[in-house]
């Protein structure tokens, strides 16, 4: 595989986050793509015949790229008396609710017969959570001319990627919403923040990275592509779009103001969601099982699914979600419902606000005025010169808020004396 790829094919750096359970739809994967970015199915908790259908969908919408998530299966390690005593706390909280629970089991999500699928209908990426495959499994998946790009939330995890053959990574900040994609659900693991992540990732691989973790709006895609990412993927971002099958208290809680937590309460596997009650009351208990608790939970989450009740629902959300505005007016996007292409748009007009950035590549400073405006400022200066200026000294305030000259001379050390004024070195 070739080190651009699909990255290369986008016409803006945004990938749609694959949200499994309900959010992600073939109509929000087409809709993305067909506005430039990359749309993805989430095979997750879906048959594998399920996810032939979703690809077919996709391809009678859009003849852009796309791409399919699927789940690593965990290895069955549960503490069975902590599980155990979970399994009875739920189903206290199941008959108040007047309703039943689920089998409280290990799987592993059809993973064969959806690698088969996969294979067969050759989708232009794959990517994974929860673990690396093997070599020969991404060998099998390169024979059939698609990428592979692993989720890692650790430098290790990044090596491991690298060392495995995948194409790309997906640098999975603290900040994301949903199941943490660690190879291992153990605190103080994979709890690293994404753009300190970014450039621990950067150190260790030379591979293309997609930053994942609380983007909601132009100028945080606009940090992380100066901080190293070839694209940036958001999930939160794209839920109350029409297209998106989020649930109506989910859309609802979206607007509501809530601060998010990490929990194992509705799945067992550490995963960000709006604190509602379940939340609340089980988080402190909830064992590392997973996914033994998201069978457990099922029928509950259901049955609230049903009620519109949003206090016993998985109300996954990334931390920008805090920071939200809703509306169209200045400032993020979530909690306005507009469609996915729109999305895309809102983006690279809030991103086309970085007007005065300055980026070092070689021994030029080059201004990227244009930067989330055109097609070829989507991809900034990617190449292994680049090299962001360090502002070794304190900011010096210019009356018209622009940098001062940057010396002319070509020694290395010439590139740390860049002047500064917060005025135009801000992401708006």
């Amino acid at each position: 595989m070739g080190s651009g790829g699909v990255l290369d094919q986008l016409r803006v750096p945004v990938v749609q986050a694959p949200m499994a359970g309900g959010p992600s739809t073939p109509a929000l994967a087409a809709a993305v793509s067909e506005a430039g970015g990359l749309g993805f199915l989430a095979a997750g908790y879906r048959t594998a015949a399920a996810v032939h259908d979703d690809i077919v969908a996709v391809r009678a919408a859009t003849d852009r790229p796309f791409g399919v998530n699927v789940f690593v299966p965990t290895p069955d390690r549960v503490d069975r008396s902590l599980l155990a005593g979970y399994v009875e706390r739920v189903r206290r909280e199941a008959v108040t609710y007047r309703c039943a629970t689920g089998d409280a089991v290990w799987g592993d999500d059809g993973w064969e017969e959806k690698l088969a699928t996969l294979v067969v209908e050759r989708p232009p990426v794959v990517s994974v959570a929860f673990g690396c495959p093997g070599a020969e499994v991404i060998g099998r998946l390169h024979g059939a001319g698609i990428e592979v790009w692993v989720t890692v939330t650790e430098p290790a995890e990044a090596e491991a990627a690298t060392a495995a053959g995948a194409d790309a990574l997906v640098a999975q900040g603290i900040e994301a919403g949903a199941h943490r994609g660690a190879f291992s659900d153990v605190d103080g693991v994979g709890e690293i923040g994404l753009l300190t992540l970014l450039r621990l990732v950067a150190r260790v691989t030379d591979l293309p990275l997609i930053a994942s973790g609380g983007l909601c709006d132009g100028a945080g895609v606009a940090a992380v592509l100066v901080g190293g990412a070839r694209a940036a993927q958001l999930g939160t971002a794209f839920l109350d779009t029409p297209e998106a099958g989020t649930s109506a208290p989910h859309r609802a809680a979206l607007r509501g103001g809530r601060r998010t937590l990490l929990t194992r309460a509705f799945s067992g596997r550490r995963a960000r969601g709006i604190v509602n009650g379940f939340l609340a009351r089980n988080t402190a208990l909830a064992p590392a099982a997973y996914p033994h608790v998201v069978g457990l939970t099922a029928p509950l989450r259901s049955a609230a699914r049903e009620r519109d009740d949003p206090e016993m629902l998985n109300l996954w959300a990334g931390q920008t979600l805090c920071g939200r505005r809703s509306g169209t007016g200045e400032g993020g996007i979530c909690g306005a419902r507009w469609s996915g292409c729109e999305v895309l748009c809102v983006l690279r007009a809030r991103g086309g606000r970085v007007a005065r950035c300055c980026a070092i590549r070689g021994r030029a400073a080059v201004g990227l005025r244009g930067a989330l405006r055109s097609a070829d400022a989507w991809r900034p200066h990617t190449g292994p010169a680049l090299t962001l200026g360090l502002f070794h000294q304190p900011p010096v305030a210019t009356p018209i808020g622009r940098p001062s000259a940057v010396s002319k001379r070509r020694s290395p050390s010439a590139v740390r004396r860049i002047s500064y004024s917060p005025s135009w070195c801000r992401l708006w």
